[in-house]
């Protein structure tokens, strides 16, 4: 009881709100409590594991979602992918499937990547999956689907946008070396292109019914770029938080400043060496990675993960007390990448076992060290420790400093004992020793047939 305690506190303790940095003065509507905010992240916190999904015109050159930006392409050019974009495949019943079939508890999807198209039926533009081949609202059938399979719905939205004729020309903008095409940053008005923002957000944030997660995506400051003025970034959480007010919105709206204008940190494509902290504060997390080097399908990208990677990224992550949201891109022709869905199988085969390990899971209390080549998540609800073994070793694990703290254990996978010795005793040469308050876990010798074995350790 004191370690469940101990835990619900540490969670309390990690959404403390704390100013950093010089704060933008709370505005009258941040009115949340902490207990209100630690209540509508709870799903989130316990869910751990989710699917990013990028998907738009893109795929059709299919070498990168930023193509347009790197390759610096005209609109009347990149026009050509609007006209050939024809999802003919796309299933998102199967979508939805997949991912619950891999452990995922939910679905974040690109409505609007940084190339400026929709995938919905937007009515304040004409850049929108509607006038495509495609000649229907490509994101209401993927919500449906979702919500059939008992899963969570995100929308990402891009806060830049390359096919708007009001927003400005600056470093990121495929028009950024057109010398002839910067003189018409002196015609366009980023107000304009704010009310354009609330106007599509209004739309996404009231025609699909309730949104579990947004991820706005992303500020960069400074000299000729963008952040929360261009975006009027306090004014518009104001109005997602009216449509939506138990929505969960990521930290890319450049507020991290202060202690209400984010909900969660996202680390993008590394691995954080440790729980994120903010003055010193844990803070929730949520880190996107992808099975290769692109989040847009990439055909000719050849740097994927293995599944025994991907395992260890979500372990990783959970042990540190965050979720790990893994991007998958679609064909143009709305198909999940075959090695995509070969390694979201075998996920889904670990999960299948394994997922006590995950859901509910977070950081291990510092009382229990992790053994070498080992990670540690751990249920402050049951008050089960998880040992995610990533090397199997031969006949026996040493856990420092854990003697009288173990009840019984098991091999997940299967729920066969593991036994385990507390009175290690000297004899002959081959009689294992150990420190006197460590315990040694007898393992078989055959490693499971498994992408990372777990023992579930039940604590007393």
């Amino acid at each position: 009881m004191k370690r469940k305690l101990l835990c619900f506190m540490l969670l309390l303790i990690s959404f403390k709100p704390k100013v950093i940095g010089q704060a933008e003065t709370r505005p009258t509507w941040a009115t949340e409590t902490l207990e209100q905010k630690d209540k509508r992240m709870e799903w989130w916190r316990d869910a751990r594991f989710g699917l990013f999904i990028h998907w738009g015109l893109y795929s059709v050159p299919a070498r990168h979602e930023w193509v347009k930006s790197r390759e610096m392409i005209s609109d009347k050019d990149y026009n050509k992918y609007f006209d050939a974009f024809n999802p003919d495949l796309y299933d998102p019943v199967q979508w939805a499937k997949q991912a619950k079939a891999a452990g995922m508890k939910y679905i974040v999807i690109t409505t609007k990547h940084h190339e400026g198209f929709c995938l919905w039926d937007s009515k304040v533009t004409d850049y929108r999956a509607t006038n495509t081949p495609a000649r229907r609202d490509l994101l209401k059938q993927l919500v449906d689907a979702c919500r059939a399979e008992g899963l969570r719905i995100g929308f990402y939205y891009s806060l830049i946008d390359w096919h708007h004729p009001d927003f400005t020309i600056d470093q990121l903008h495929p028009l950024r070396e057109d010398k002839s095409a910067l003189a018409l940053n002196s015609n366009r008005d980023m107000s304009k292109y704010r009310q354009y923002l609330r106007d599509q957000l209004t739309e996404l944030l009231t025609q699909y019914g309730k949104i579990d997660e947004l991820f706005l995506d992303y500020s960069y400051p400074g000299t000729n770029g963008k952040g929360a003025k261009d975006w009027d970034a306090s004014n518009l959480l104001k109005m997602i938080r009216k449509l939506q007010p138990q929505i969960i919105v990521n930290d890319r709206l450049d507020l991290s400043q202060t202690d209400w204008g984010w909900d969660y940190k996202t680390p993008e494509q590394f691995m954080p060496v440790e729980w994120p902290t903010l003055n010193g504060l844990k803070v929730p997390w949520e880190t996107c990675q992808t099975f290769s080097g692109s989040w847009g399908y990439n055909r000719d990208e050849y740097s994927w993960k293995s599944a025994h990677q991907l395992v260890s990224m979500l372990v990783e992550t959970v042990s540190k007390g965050g979720n790990l949201l893994l991007n998958v891109g679609p064909t143009a022709r709305g198909e999940f990448d075959s090695r995509a869905i070969e390694r979201l199988a075998a996920i889904g085969n670990w999960m299948k076992y394994n997922n006590r390990a995950i859901y509910g899971c977070t950081q291990a209390p510092k009382e229990f060290t992790k053994p070498d080549n080992c990670f540690l998540t751990y249920n402050p609800q049951l008050n089960r420790l998880y040992i995610h073994i990533i090397e199997w070793p031969f006949k026996s694990l040493h856990l420092p400093n854990y003697k009288g703290k173990i009840k019984f254990a098991q091999l997940l996978q299967d729920g066969s004992e593991i036994s385990f010795d507390e009175e290690i005793k000297p004899g002959s040469h081959t009689t294992e020793t150990a420190a006197s308050n460590d315990v040694i876990l007898h393992l078989p010798v055959q490693r499971p047939v498994s992408e990372m074995p777990v023992i579930e350790v039940f604590l007393k």
